[in-house]
């Protein structure tokens, strides 16, 4: 029988070790990466080849920019701070949402502030570096603000009612502490600071927040759109007759104060001592789940992107 001219087929496999990732429609392509961390993307993705190269030069993929990291900064051979800006400067003003864990400062908030006018949602996890002042002032740079997470921070009502006057779109707001049980801690300022500036929330998250009854009625009385509010490890608060009442009537998604932790995603370990907020000899809570990305707005601002050479590593190159 004469030979067949037509090669044998790889075993199943083969076929797709061969296959070429590089060319894949740049769309698609586009898509894989934005759903990478910045870190990952400015460290590793963009070196792969030239097309990937070109395609994380693109504004486009940093419209959001997730900073996630371990929070063992010591052991980074990086400088996750200049590495954020060369982030925000090839967003070219179209940023919208970003995710800062650990290294955040008040620096970094006016870099964001002078270059990212257009953000949409802002999220700070353990960054101790920020201030009341610091956020305050950047505020004063994020009039579109509609979504602001902090957790675990150093920030007070000072902070809270300056975001309230400056961001009049402020949908969102995620304001959580250290579950407490110490005695004689009751505080409701952040809650009474919340109820007197932002009557347009929608959303409310206050993570062991140290509020009484008293700071949870001002809040209702003030947000009268709110639909959603987790008061897990509020422990001041009492749910029990009118109050509890009142909230299951205007509140759609209330979450009490001793319901289960589980679907947190970050440490909720409650102390019962006296301690501040936030200790280092605790160490960082972990375990904050990344952010989800934004859909697109107007393109409408324009900002020269930075210089394409970075300082906190190895100098970028079009020849990587």
């Amino acid at each position: 029988m004469a030979s067949s001219s037509i090669p044998p087929s790889p075993p199943p496999g083969e076929a797709s070790e061969a296959r070429n990732w590089a060319e894949l429609p740049q769309d698609v392509t586009a898509t894989i990466l934005q759903k990478l961390g910045a870190i990952d993307i400015l460290q590793s993705v963009q070196k792969v080849c030239m097309a990937w190269r070109s395609i994380c030069k693109d504004p486009a993929i940093w419209r959001s920019i997730d900073m996630h990291n371990s929070g063992d900064l010591w052991d980074m051979d990086y400088d996750l701070v200049k590495m954020a800006k060369h982030a925000i400067d090839r967003s070219c003003g179209q940023l919208v949402n970003i995710n800062v864990e650990y290294f955040g400062t008040d620096c970094l908030l006016q870099y964001i502030g002078e270059r990212a006018s257009q953000l949409r949602r802002l999220q700070l996890v353990c960054c101790c570096g920020i201030s009341d002042e610091g956020l305050s002032e950047a505020a004063k740079k994020l009039p579109f603000l509609e979504e602001l997470g902090i957790h675990y921070g150093m920030l007070s009502k000072e902070a809270l009612e300056n975001v309230g006057r400056c961001s009049p779109q402020l949908k969102s707001l995620k304001f959580n502490k250290q579950g407490s049980k110490g005695p004689h801690m009751e505080y409701d300022d952040e809650a009474l600071a919340i109820a007197e500036t932002m009557p347009g929330l929608r959303h409310l998250q206050l993570f062991g927040n140290r509020m009484t009854n008293d700071g949870l009625k001002a809040i209702l009385d003030g947000c009268p759109q709110l639909e959603s509010l987790d008061l897990r490890q509020c422990f001041n608060v009492n749910l029990g007759g009118t109050l509890g009442k009142h909230c299951s009537e205007q509140i759609k998604f209330l979450r009490r104060p001793y319901d289960s932790t589980d679907d947190c995603g970050f440490d909720t370990i409650v102390r019962d001592d006296y301690e501040d907020d936030f200790s280092f000899d605790d160490g960082y809570p972990s375990g904050f789940s990344e952010i989800d990305f934004l859909s697109d707005v107007d393109d409408d601002y324009v900002f020269s992107g930075g210089s394409d050479f970075s300082d906190y590593g190895k100098p970028f190159s079009d020849d990587d």
